[in-house]
């Protein structure tokens, strides 16, 4: 028998090495001396296109099991099963959509090893040219982390993505409120008796924890006697779980209004019933259930707030435009303590260490004067020299 080819149970199967495994692929023909030309000839000529370059697996075998299994839709199933044990559950959020929306349509009946880096070019100048540079590079991050993953079982499949780089632009300055605007809304009353809502914008306006690190915050979590609070967890989408990072959970030095604004809040929550919920910890996997006495509460609803949204869309909007004030979302409460630290003269270690941001971080982002609260710095210097009259 010809190289090449056999028989199994009656029927004639070639095989032949592709990548470095040994391929097997049964034709569905008998045994029969003009079949085994036939099987001799289609060996020969994979077996060539091989050697140039130029095989293409699922066109001479597209029932193949191999052909399902080397599918880029079926690797992506795979890649985002394995994601969902080890990454936070808004990133998979992201990865899903970015799979389901863009790559799937684009590459998700390929073959892993027919995607070229010029397909990849053209489809980002075509398929994702009306995104924002940002959801670009997000796709590009995914695609080259499944090839990663793919490559771990193929190494010698060439990543389609390696030399291609999405251009950013630079990130959009920060835009703290004034001490005028802060004035105006914590001095503008709130409708429907949202007090609540309000104290929860004076306590970030003067802590700068992130909305999701806020929101969550139990009365487990503060030291109203000390001026302290931990905080250890952040809601998103409606779930909780542990900061991000360990440099996130931090315990925070409390100036004056926030204080005040805890002990207002105090008031209304401080004598409220534990709520038990399943926070998620910073393994991904591990749930802990905490019994807790959260301090702010959505007055329409009596829970925490289900997400930033929420808060933004549901109150936010419309208090600024109350108070008369140009609207920035409630993320910029979170630079506006930083901008008010920095103007103060805070050490930047300090504040890193009250907002866990790194400090090359608070540099190059908040380092920024707002002009209309910056001091009279010759007076600070002299003051603090011991040379004014």
């Amino acid at each position: 028998m010809a190289s090449g080819v056999e028989v199994r149970h009656g029927k004639i199967r070639i095989y032949f090495n592709f990548d470095g495994e040994k391929c097997r692929e049964p034709l569905g023909i008998p045994d029969t001396p003009d079949n085994q030309r036939y099987a001799k000839a289609k060996v020969d000529q994979v077996r060539h296109e091989i050697k140039i370059g130029q095989f293409d697996y699922a066109k001479h075998f597209p029932n193949s099991k191999k052909v399902e299994q080397n599918r880029l839709a079926t690797w992506m199933d795979d890649w985002l099963a394995i994601k969902l044990q080890r990454v936070a559950d808004s990133t998979h959020r992201g990865y899903r959509n970015i799979v389901r929306k863009h790559l799937k349509p684009a590459f998700g009946d390929k073959q892993i090893d027919t995607l070229d880096r010029v397909t990849v070019e053209k489809w980002i100048s075509s398929d994702l040219a009306n995104l924002a540079s940002k959801s670009i590079k997000e796709a590009m991050a995914v695609l080259r982390q499944l090839y990663s993953f793919i490559r771990t079982r193929h190494p010698q499949i060439t990543d389609p993505t390696a030399g291609i780089n999405v251009t950013m632009p630079d990130d959009d300055d920060p835009e703290p409120f004034t001490r005028d605007e802060i004035d105006a809304i914590l001095n503008t009353p709130p409708r429907q008796d949202r007090i609540q809502e309000l104290n929860l914008i004076k306590f970030m306006l003067w802590s700068g924890p992130r909305v999701s690190e806020a929101i969550p915050l139990a009365w487990e979590d503060v030291d109203l006697e000390k001026g302290v609070v931990k905080f250890q967890r952040a809601r998103v989408r409606g779930k909780f779980k542990t900061t991000k990072t360990k440099r996130s959970t931090r315990v925070h030095e409390l100036v004056a209004p926030a204080r005040e604004a805890l002990q207002a809040q105090w008031l209304i929550t401080g004598g409220l019933p534990a709520q038990t919920v399943d926070v998620k910890q910073r393994d991904n996997r591990t749930i802990k259930r905490e019994k807790l006495h959260f301090v702010f509460l959505n007055t329409n609803t009596g829970q925490p707030h289900f997400s930033d949204h929420t808060l933004r869309d549901r109150f936010f909007k419309a208090h600024l435009a109350r108070a008369d004030v140009r609207y920035r979302g409630p993320g910029q409460c979170r630079h506006t303590y930083i901008s008010q630290m920095l103007t103060a003269g805070m050490d930047l270690q300090w504040i890193s260490k009250q907002t866990g941001t790194g400090v090359e971080m608070i540099r190059r982002r908040y380092g920024k004067w707002i002009e209309d609260d910056a001091p009279d710095m010759i007076g600070l210097a002299e003051k603090r020299l011991g040379l004014s009259k």
